[in-house]
């Protein structure tokens, strides 16, 4: 089957950033059976895997090939609510496991910032959180999945082998996720309790981070990237855990364990282009910073509105614009702040106009060939595509980033020189001997993998 001649029905897509749009075969399936036919029938543009869209870039495109929604596969095979595991189909998204999981004392062990990620681009991203400093990457919490290979198997994939390592922030180039056993985080609540403060810049606010995340489950600070001068890095640091039953008012004790996001109305569907720039950005980050607190201790707040802000304006991406966005993260490891405080330099200077711009730490790396976390600080900012120069100057940034021996995230990036990905994922010649030994003819493609020679 190829995108040109054979589907019925050919689609344009892009990734979150709504950036590089390409046309593929979208297919599907409702069963393993059917995700095994469709990715038999594939045509010599090979097919890719794709949950609910989240990745930002090109990493579930297929440019004249096939992509396979898995969104119809969304059981939830079983749940042990005595040892904390639920076994579920790849397209189960993490929004439909808090529904499920939260009013019996269960919780996902890693969520991003979004809860509308399916399992199984969970696992081929290997997502991390605002809790990667104690709980690592997702796929440390996976017990075992089973991946549809090229040659059209089902195999049981356990941790500790090669092919969960490389299976694991492998961008589904090894194959397709059906199901995985997750092992979940017991609580006693859907509310955390939430201490904010407000650190005066960069290096003060890596020293309240040093000095402190022990002591914090989720931790994570909202940047300001446009500050300069003796403000550079000022930010407004989160940290949190749940609450425990015990401490909650008497009042909300009857829905301690409710689900209930809101929501706003859905970003429009047309936005002015440069309605993002450095004037409006600049005044949100004034404004942003100078309503936090100094300091506060024990806030209660609900789990969306502590992990998933966003998620409350549907369709948010639409506010940069036609153009769409790019969202930039990497990781430097601990020792190397000063490549940080130069990018972060840089950017203030540049004037990106960025207001989703977070500085997390990172714990242990995690076993994953190609998975992003390393021990060390990683930033996040979204940029306006259409900026004048963006390239060159992230181009740039990725110097500074692979000369510190960092990495870019392969799940957010859209624009990554391909000869820097060797420096950057020092596993990747044993992800692509397996990925030649395991599939030959090359099924599994993306827009990533041709891009980055993956």
């Amino acid at each position: 089957m190829t995108a040109e001649t054979d589907c019925p029905d050919i689609v344009p897509m892009t990734g979150w950033g709504r950036t590089a749009p390409t046309l593929a075969c979208v297919v599907r399936p409702r069963s393993y059976e059917e995700a095994g036919a469709s990715v038999r029938a594939c045509g010599p543009r090979g097919s890719i895997a794709r949950g609910l869209g989240r990745a930002y870039g090109d990493a579930a495109q297929n440019a004249g090939g096939t992509v396979l929604d898995m969104t119809g596969l969304d059981r939830i095979r079983s749940i042990d609510a005595t040892r904390g595991l639920v076994e579920c189909d790849a397209g189960v998204s993490l929004h439909r496991l808090m529904e499920v999981l939260l009013p019996l004392g269960w919780f996902v062990p890693v969520t991003p910032g979004t809860r509308y990620v399916t399992v199984g681009g969970a696992i081929g991203a290997d997502i991390h959180g605002k809790n990667h400093h104690v709980s690592g990457s997702f796929a440390r919490h996976v017990r075992s999945l089973r991946l549809l290979t090229a040659d059209g198997s089902v195999r049981r994939v356990a941790p500790g082998t090669d092919l969960f390592d490389a299976t694991a922030g492998g961008m589904g180039l090894t194959g397709v996720i059906l199901s995985a056993v997750l092992e979940l985080l017991p609580v006693e609540t859907s509310l955390m309790t939430v201490d904010t403060e407000r650190a005066t810049d960069l290096d003060d606010l890596m020293a309240r981070l040093t000095a402190t995340d022990h002591r914090y489950r989720y931790s994570v600070a909202w940047i300001d990237l446009l500050a300069r001068g003796a403000a550079t890095g000022r930010a407004v640091l989160t940290r949190g855990d749940h609450a425990p039953y015990d401490t909650l008012p008497l009042r909300i004790r009857r829905d301690a364990r409710s689900f209930r996001p809101g929501s706003l109305p859905a970003a429009p569907s047309y936005v002015p282009e440069g309605l993002l720039g450095r004037t409006s950005v600049g005044l949100f980050n004034e404004l942003w910073y100078r309503k936090a607190p100094r300091r506060s201790v024990g806030r209660l707040q609900r789990l969306p509105a502590f992990f998933h802000p966003l998620d409350g304006v549907p369709h948010w991406n639409r506010i940069y614009g036609r153009g769409g966005f790019v969202q930039y993260q990497f990781v430097v490891g601990y020792g190397q702040e000063d490549a940080l405080r130069q990018v972060v330099r840089r950017i203030a200077r540049r004037g990106c106009p960025s207001f989703l711009a977070v500085l997390k730490r990172f714990g242990e790396a995690d076993p994953g060939w190609l998975s992003f976390p390393m021990p060390g600080w990683t930033l996040a900012l979204d940029i306006p595509a259409r900026l004048s120069g963006l390239g060159t100057f992230l181009d740039e940034l990725d110097e500074v980033v692979a000369g510190a021996g960092g990495r870019v995230y392969l799940a957010k990036d859209s624009r990554l020189r391909p000869e820097l990905l060797a420096a950057m994922y020092p596993r990747l010649a044993d992800f692509r001997a397996l990925r030649a030994e395991l599939d030959p003819r090359a099924v599994f493609r993306s827009d990533l993998s041709r891009r980055l020679g993956l």
